[in-house]
């Protein structure tokens, strides 16, 4: 097996493995918390669109961000990825 085709495998298994826990949080975690984020979209759906958008590392460091941002002092609002 060559290499870029093997690398392409950790890629897409690492996005899987991603989305499949944001998924799991926004199913199963996020209906027992009720809605608490002040930002639109949510925290885990801005990480989702930041993924597809961006890729697993840089999209999970900006989601990383955003739920840096989401506290009593911050306003919240519109931000998209």
């Amino acid at each position: 097996m060559r290499p870029h085709r093997s690398w392409r495998k950790v890629q897409l298994f690492s996005r899987w493995l991603a989305v499949g826990l944001i998924r799991c949080y926004q199913l199963g975690i996020s209906p027992l918390l009720g809605p608490r984020c002040r930002f639109q979209p949510t925290c885990s759906q801005y990480c989702l669109e930041s993924i597809r958008k961006y890729g697993v590392l840089r999209g999970v460091w900006k989601g990383v961000l955003r739920i840096g941002k989401c506290h009593p002092f911050h306003p919240g609002g519109i931000d998209p990825p």
